[in-house]
């Protein structure tokens, strides 16, 4: 088992940035794909980025790419998400989650992935 947990989500105006950081927690010894999903009011989750599990790879959501750069340190069992310019279609709950694999690929699919954290808001003032 893995246990993921989110912080760095708050309010910031329109242009500004934030971090968020996953920390993993239990079983983190195994290679882990990590992705970073998102769900505003009324829509469904959807995949912001994603990074395998030695960092050699990453992926983007179209709308986020060039604003959002996602990194890990597998020294501290975490993975970030800079956002920078954000726009307020930005803003939603922001979910980490895992996927028990060493592959070298990306998995976008919320299906895919074995462990998710309680998420973080992130608002976005105009």
């Amino acid at each position: 088992q893995v246990q993921l947990l989110e912080s760095g989500g708050g309010l910031v105006q329109a242009g500004g940035s934030l971090r968020l950081s996953c920390a993993a927690s239990g079983r983190t010894g195994d290679g882990y794909c990590m992705g970073w999903f998102r769900q505003a009011p009324g829509k469904e989750r959807e995949f912001v980025a994603g990074i395998t599990w030695n960092g050699g790879r990453t992926v983007f959501k179209d709308s986020v790419k060039g604003r959002f750069t996602i990194s890990r340190d597998n020294a501290k069992n975490t993975v970030y998400l800079q956002m920078n310019s954000l726009k307020p279609e930005d803003a939603a709950v922001y979910y980490c989650a895992a996927k028990a694999t060493y592959r070298p690929f990306v998995y976008t699919a919320l299906g895919e992935y074995d462990y998710w954290g309680q998420g973080t808001q992130v608002t976005v003032s105009s």
